[in-house]
């Protein structure tokens, strides 16, 4: 769960990077096209089926995922990295909610603590933005708290999370049936034909260097899913995707050193609540 969101933030840079000009289906296009090219061979080589049991739910957690996929990117390009990645973190309170009716997975006080903590970190790092959501719409607080954040790109971090949420219980249920390789490759296997007919209709040609972001990304993106697929396999969900939260302070880094997006007290006083969460789940 920690490499995988040490690589999922470092595909957040690379779709940060792009700047925006590139369309995000066709951001997701390459993506799927790398991931399927990697995870096909990956399955060739480990000798196994790529077609699964379960297909029904496989082709369910591969139309979540992209439709999540689509949120995220849309969430980064317009919004700060570390704000961005931080709303999409929201994903471990839903994980944990829809886990319990779902899986029979009851989260216990030591989750929902770090729950507790990653969503204040949440509320201070996205402040005042977040903080709208909350605050009376008449007080002088909520009104420039509203004015703070594009509604738009919110709306699409916060649907991102809840479908993040819905594809990582899908997962969590496919433990027994299926080899993490065969849920890999489907989320790519459905996001290629959801994309490719987006792109047709407005092709834009990528520039040199967005070629390489373009790759970077489908890499980044394989390498996440793949240790994010063997943690919700073998950890309870809520405990495993509270573990993630550590991409928070990882993407405020790298929005520092690659973007220039500062760090005020907020961020680092999120930062470390995030960090307490990430501590605080690895008990027992």
């Amino acid at each position: 769960m920690l490499l995988s969101a040490l690589a999922f933030s470092l595909m957040g840079v690379c779709v940060k990077a792009l700047g925006g000009r590139l369309p995000v289906e066709q951001v997701v296009l390459a993506r799927s096209v790398v991931s399927l090219l990697i995870s096909w061979w990956m399955l060739r080589r480990a000798g196994v089926s790529p077609w699964g049991q379960r297909k029904g739910l496989l082709v369910s957690r591969g139309v979540l995922g992209t439709a999540g996929l689509y949120c995220v990117f849309l969430a980064i390009a317009g919004l700060p990295l570390a704000v961005a990645t931080v709303l999409q973190y929201l994903h471990p309170t839903f994980t944990a909610l829809l886990a319990w009716p779902l899986l029979g997975e009851r989260p216990g006080a030591r989750v929902w603590l770090a729950v507790a903590l990653g969503w204040l970190g949440v509320l201070l790092l996205t402040d005042p933005g977040v903080l709208a959501l909350v605050l009376p719409p008449g007080t002088a607080a909520g009104v420039a708290a509203g004015a703070a954040l594009p509604t738009l790109p919110l709306l699409f971090a916060l649907a991102g999370a809840l479908l993040s949420a819905l594809a990582y219980v899908s997962v969590r249920a496919l433990r027994r049936s299926e080899h993490p390789l065969v849920v890999v490759f489907y989320f790519p296997l459905l996001a290629l034909p959801l994309s490719l007919p987006l792109v047709l209709l407005h092709p834009v040609m990528p520039t040199t260097a967005e070629w390489g972001w373009l790759l970077g990304v489908g890499v980044f993106t394989q390498l996440g899913q793949l240790a994010l697929t063997r943690g919700l396999m073998t950890m309870p969900a809520a405990r495993a995707t509270a573990l993630s939260y550590v991409q928070v302070p990882l993407a405020a880094l790298w929005g520092l050193l690659w973007f220039g997006e500062t760090l005020d007290p907020d961020i680092l006083t999120a930062a470390g609540l995030v960090l307490g969460s990430t501590l605080l789940s690895l008990g027992r």
